[in-house]
């Protein structure tokens, strides 16, 4: 037909749509468009290449195509769908439940505009209503995969984790194949320690990474994988999938006579309330050098109201709200602003905008501190490690370039208060006697042979407790269960339920030996228990993720607290829970470095992290390309 007539519109946009359905938009938008340029009035020309835009990651164009086709056609339940997508991925959700509302008011059969109407329900944080849309979706479409799998991740959000891991099942048994299935299935699971088939599972979805299928996302990934370039692998397909190549934003360059008079460092997070990250970076926004250095803080996350949410506000130049703005928006917020360095302080966690970052609003983009593993992107040039952390022998598994910082590479509050009372043990549930092994890690940093260890313990040391954080109900059922089945009584399982940040740690002095997890260690559930004065004992692995503990014991003075496998893990618990005078020494040099060893000493981290800053800068000035670096101790 192209050839008698190469401006057959037809023709074209029928080509265009082959391309599409075969899983290849950037091709699919490029016919259409030809087509679109024959006859511009077909109004699902622009819907469909509204969607092939989208699937580029193109949302604005995207929102255009779909506005222009149903200004020449209102009201398609469609396009408004289509539209609403769009405006939803510009973070724009209660535009897009506008447009959902309405596709369904003209046809309430629409299970695609249910189940988009459930995502975009989440969005504006009505998980409820979010989860009844769902539910409707799929009573119009049993088998509609990403209800499912949308279902499962929002009733997972509300801890009913049994409930979301039969969304999961579900999603696996109707497709198999759908990305990350697999993983999310295995992590949930996890959430509440149902270890069914544990080692096999896992291994299997080791597997699939390794074939190149995306069987799971970065952060359950690590969750349960000991190989830092198997982590590397899972990162690289999630960000091909998930950040591909936006359209450029052209970064302003700087050359060195542009240098601004202070380095100006923006942190970014959703984070900035009552959350573990706040409390390790609250003193560092405050001690930050303002002679040399501009901070501001951008923020997606809620406003909890709550004094730290107020304190990190006041500890930063400017706090800026960039919930109701897309990723693009936000990096040319940061590019107008005159950001040099831009710091990701959430990764590939939950609820993260690494498409901020895909857009490239600084020069330099680092990752640090709230997402242990590298993000093996091309727009993040740095990752803020140690060398205990990353030495130079695992390099090769980060796609980032590593800033080894002289101690330790986390950040600590040392105005962190302990509640000055002490509750008792029959307050949190222990006996009055006994020693009390605990190890306040959520739930699913335990693993099976970790807690084979800690049975073993129980049973070699007469009268002790495993003191637990109370995470959900199924999960202190299950534990209790597998204690028994490994010769333990259940009720020798104490669980500590969540408190005020205070008075955990003050309860803290309850205990005799915090029992490390890993693969994934214990990160600021560590520094707490150091901070209170709790030895740890912890086991190194190869990842980012089982090498934290270490960094901090090693920092804080106690690096004979570190093992490298199970057997010296086991055996140097034994030794201590069995020789009071060994461990009352070293509960003695604790309480003696907790305020002159570098692992506290908030001031001396900061000098160390602005040198890094610094020298970053010094670079891209020079215009040389990120290089991985030592920085020296600063006295």
């Amino acid at each position: 037909m192209l050839e008698r007539d190469p401006r057959h519109f037809g023709a074209l946009h029928l080509i265009g749509l082959i391309h599409y359905q075969r899983g290849a938009p950037a091709a699919a938008a490029d016919w259409i468009g030809r087509a679109l340029a024959v006859n511009p009035a077909s109004p699902e020309a622009h819907s469909n290449l509204g969607l092939a835009l989208l699937d580029l990651k193109r949302p604005e164009e995207a929102l255009a195509a779909h506005q222009r086709s149903l200004t020449l056609r209102p009201d398609v339940p469609d396009s408004l769908n289509n539209r609403g997508n769009a405006l939803q991925a510009l973070n724009r959700p209660t535009e897009a439940l506008a447009d959902y509302d309405r596709a369904l008011q003209l046809r309430p059969d629409f299970a695609l505009a249910h189940g988009n109407r459930g995502n975009a329900l989440r969005a504006l944080g009505r998980q409820e209503e979010a989860v009844a849309a769902f539910d409707r979706a799929l009573q119009l479409a049993p088998d509609f995969a990403d209800a499912l799998n949308n279902r499962g991740n929002t009733v997972r959000d509300l801890n009913r984790f049994e409930d979301a891991a039969r969304s999961f099942e579900r999603l696996v048994a109707v497709a198999p194949n759908h990305p990350y299935a697999a993983g999310m299935l295995f992590y949930t699971r996890l959430l509440y320690c149902d270890w069914t088939d544990y080692e096999a599972r896992s291994a299997a979805i080791v597997a699939a990474v390794e074939r190149g299928e995306r069987a799971d996302t970065p952060f359950s990934f690590f969750c349960h994988t000991t190989s830092a370039k198997a982590q590397l692998r899972c990162t690289d397909l999630f960000v091909a999938a998930e950040y591909p190549a936006p359209a450029p934003l052209v970064t302003k360059a700087t050359r060195p006579d542009q240098r601004h008079e202070r380095v100006r460092l923006a942190y970014l997070s959703s984070d900035f309330f009552n959350h573990a990250t706040a409390y390790l970076v609250a003193e560092l926004f405050e001690r930050h050098d303002r002679a040399r250095f501009e901070v501001a803080g951008l923020s997606w996350g809620k406003d909890d109201r709550s004094a730290m949410r107020e304190r990190l506000k006041a500890g930063v130049d400017r706090f800026v709200e960039i919930g109701g703005l897309s990723d693009k928006q936000v990096a040319e917020l940061m590019r107008d602003q005159g950001i040099d360095i831009a710091i990701d302080l959430k990764g590939l966690t939950g609820n993260n905008r690494g498409g901020i970052f895909a857009h490239r609003g600084a020069p330099l983009q680092v990752a640090y501190l709230g997402y242990p593993a590298t993000m093996g992107s091309a727009f993040i040039d740095y990752i803020i490690a140690d060398g205990r952390l990353i030495p130079p022998e695992l390099e090769a598994a980060y796609g980032e370039k590593v800033v080894r910082l002289p101690d330790s590479y986390q950040v600590n509050d040392r105005q962190r208060r302990i509640a000055d009372r002490t509750p008792s043990r029959a307050e949190m549930g222990l006996p009055e006697r006994g020693f009390v092994f605990c190890s306040f890690n959520n739930s699913y940093k335990i693993r099976p042979a970790v807690f084979d260890v800690w049975m073993r313990l129980m049973r070699q040391v007469e009268g002790s407790v495993l003191w637990l954080l109370q995470d959900n109900p199924a999960a202190v059922a299950n534990l209790r269960r597998y204690a028994e089945e490994r010769g333990v009584a259940a009720d020798r399982l104490a669980f500590a339920p969540r408190l005020a940040l205070d008075e955990h740690l003050a309860r803290h002095r309850l205990a005799d030996l915090f029992l490390d997890t890993n693969p994934v260690n214990a990160h600021t559930t560590a520094s707490d228990a150091l901070w209170a004065g709790l030895p740890l004992v912890t086991l190194r692995g190869e990842t980012f993720v089982s090498r934290v503990a270490a960094s901090l014991l090693a920092a804080v003075g106690l690096p004979e607290l570190i093992t490298d496998n199970l057997a010296d893990y086991e055996a140097l618990a034994l030794k201590l829970a069995t020789t009071p005078d060994l461990l009352a020494a070293l509960r003695a040099k604790l309480q003696a470095n907790r305020l002159t060893a570098p692992l506290f000493d908030t001031d001396r981290f900061r000098r160390h992290l602005e040198s890094a800053y610094l020298t970053m800068y010094e670079r891209h000035l020079a215009g040389a390309m990120p290089a991985s670096f030592d920085v020296a101790p600063i006295v």
